[in-house]
């Protein structure tokens, strides 16, 4: 897209948000299959880039955050938001270049492309070569992003879609928005994301499904990221590909969340299906760690006992271990009669999470991945009218871990095969046990 100014200012941001909601909202009654709202939508979260252009990313691939009617075209007009927001002015990208490393971009890089070829929330993504003949991806910040994040962090508006899409409940929903406010800030610091690639890279450094691009220090700073470049499959071409790639391509990413997540300690809140590159041979290459959280050792021992009950087809330590995961009072079994109704449906949209598993081999569908959005919605109906004593203050990390869960399921059923997620889940289970023996 063409380069438009940013708007920073709170007052600015919140008067487009506050324009597009009357035009979106006028759109679901006379818009019939949503095209024109869906066009109006993408062009001003576009134009904003920061936090409301990863809303409109969201809502073109997540299932069940528009209604179905008016998916397609959303996911049509929004999914240019994946790869290409407007770009920013290439003068003021040099200069942010300059400044960030120190010197000429003449010197830098043996070549440099004035025109990127990603752009998206926070930041875009010019080709570049160093002198060794290396090729480079760099990724830049948008000039005033920062204000422009700090400006939406403001926005209890959109904070509260946000959350609400993250994970659709009122449970623990201060401790949510302070989490959110602090993973958002450091998207904006790509020192910290060079040190997280790098942990990631480590981490799958012997693994034969995934690969991370290395990072490229002498070339970045605090707003700007270079990396090695990385030659593959989109995903909407990947999503086009033979069922049996596909059917790889969906174990491969099975296998990069539980093995970061469980064995490893960290997860990738950002399930953006543009973060991925996908290679003939079954492989994927991860891309982009902004939001990225760490798993305590106490809850990943919890998490892994949760699957592994849901692997044994227990469904009773399966309950156990889930309420344990929420910080709930312990239960024996499923849900009981004298148990709040609002911990009840906290452990029956558990178990639909874990379905994959329970049910090997599952295939996860457009209308499977949105029906857990439904789920969320009913569990906040019933947080509405719960006493404060029942409430369960929401454990940290589980914002992002659920807006993973939703945004990872739906990409998941756009590959559209059938997994023996089961198989995938012990073999990672498995390899971990023996590198740590």
């Amino acid at each position: 897209m063409a380069s438009k100014d940013l708007p920073a200012s709170r007052f600015g941001r919140a008067a487009r948000m506050a324009l597009l909601g009357a035009r979106t909202g006028a759109g679901w009654v006379f818009d019939g299959d949503g095209t024109k709202s869906a066009k109006a939508a993408a062009g001003v979260l576009g134009q904003m880039r920061g936090l409301a252009a990863k809303a409109g990313q969201m809502a073109s691939y997540v299932d069940g955050l528009v209604p179905p009617g008016k998916r397609e075209a959303f996911e049509t007009a929004l999914g240019a938001l994946r790869a290409a927001t407007p770009t920013s002015d290439p003068a003021a990208i040099r200069a942010l270049v300059e400044a960030e490393l120190g010197a000429p971009i003449e010197e830098l890089f043996a070549t440099w492309e004035e025109a990127p070829f990603a752009s998206a929330s926070i930041g875009q993504v010019h080709r570049a070569t160093l002198t060794d003949g290396r090729e480079l991806a760099v990724k830049v910040q948008h000039p005033g992003i920062d204000q422009a994040v700090e400006s939406d962090l403001k926005n209890a508006g959109l904070m509260a879609s946000l959350k609400s899409m993250a994970f659709g409940s009122k449970m623990g929903i201060e401790e949510g928005m302070e989490e959110m406010a602090r993973v958002f800030r450091e998207e904006l610091d790509y020192g910290l994301e060079a040190d997280r690639q790098e942990a990631f890279r480590a981490m799958f450094a012997d693994s034969a499904h995934v690969r991370v691009p290395a990072v490229v220090r002498e070339r970045s700073a605090k707003r700007v990221l270079a990396t090695e470049m990385v030659h593959g499959l989109s995903f909407e071409e990947a999503c086009e590909a033979s069922e049996d790639l596909r059917r790889l391509w969906a174990e491969t990413l099975w296998r990069f969340v539980i093995e970061s997540t469980i064995t490893g300690g960290l997860f990738n809140g950002d399930p953006h299906p543009g973060n991925f590159v996908f290679h003939e041979d079954g492989t994927v290459t991860a891309l982009d760690f902004g939001c990225v959280v760490a798993i305590p050792a106490e809850r990943r021992a919890i998490s892994r006992a949760a699957h592994e009950a849901a692997l044994r087809g227990d469904r009773s330590d399966f309950f156990t271990q889930a309420r344990r995961m929420m910080q709930m009072p312990a239960v024996v079994g499923g849900a009981r009669d004298d148990e709040p109704a609002f911990h009840q449906a906290i452990v029956q949209f558990c178990e639909r999470l874990f379905e994959p598993v329970l049910e090997s081999p599952f295939h996860i569908t457009h209308e499977w991945a949105g029906s857990l959005v439904d789920d969320c919605l009913t569990i906040a109906k019933k947080a509405i009218g719960t006493k404060k004593r029942d409430m369960i203050t929401m454990p940290e990390g589980m914002v992002f871990l659920n807006r993973l869960q939703f945004g990872f399921y739906s990409v998941l059923a756009r590959f559209d095969v059938e997994v023996d997620y089961a198989a995938v889940e012990r073999d990672a289970f498995a390899a971990a046990d023996a590198r740590e023996g």
